[in-house]
């Protein structure tokens, strides 16, 4: 029962955060009907998200301790010394992809602002550095509970994460105009985009 109600509480949470990040990644549309409130609404909605996300995490953890009956081993058979080997090769990056993300959005990457221009540093490459870098944290958190069951799981958070960056796309357009459109032109999406000489 306490295994039902975890996914159910992980599935539910993953969905209030989606939901909520979605809706904080659009201040210039939701500008256009409430007005200069909008950036202050749309930074309460993140820091809803977050809790949300932080929610799930902890879900993951009770997983660890109440897994589903599913027809898969709990654990993975080569240990918990290899599982943190995976974990820290794909943590490592992800959490710097992640962090200089934050750093180089400045306080853009916690509460969306008017005032604020487009982005440089790490963003002169690629337009969402900080949810790649993110959504790789689920598998580093599954693989360091040595759970099969939580990296099948965490596949859940590709399809989210991958909406929130198009849903902010659209909205940065309206914010930005043409000179976003042109930055859309010369970085990549997801990942640096590959000069053809």
């Amino acid at each position: 029962m306490i295994a039902w109600l975890n996914f159910a509480g992980l599935l539910l949470s993953a969905l209030l955060f989606w939901y909520f990040y979605v809706k904080s990644v659009g201040p210039a549309a939701l500008e256009s009907k409430i007005g200069p409130a909008a950036y202050r609404r749309c930074g309460l909605y993140r820091t809803i998200a977050i809790i949300f996300e932080l929610i799930a995490a902890g879900t993951y953890v009770v997983y660890y301790f109440y897994p589903l009956p599913l027809p898969l081993p709990t654990q993975f058979a080569w240990g918990w010394p290899v599982s943190i080997a995976i974990a820290l090769i794909i943590g490592v990056p992800s959490l710097w992809l992640m962090v200089k993300g934050m750093i180089d959005a400045g306080m853009e990457a916690a509460f969306p602002s008017k005032e604020h221009t487009l982005y440089g540093g790490i963003y002169d490459k690629m337009r969402h550095p900080q949810a790649v870098g993110e959504v790789f944290l689920w598998w580093v958190i599954a693989f360091l509970l040595n759970s099969p069951h939580l990296v099948l799981i965490s596949f859940i958070w590709l399809p989210i994460f991958y909406h929130m960056c198009v849903a902010e796309e659209r909205d940065l357009v309206l914010r930005y105009g043409r000179p976003y459109i042109e930055y859309q032109q010369r970085t990549g999406f997801l990942w640096p985009k590959l000069s053809v000489s």
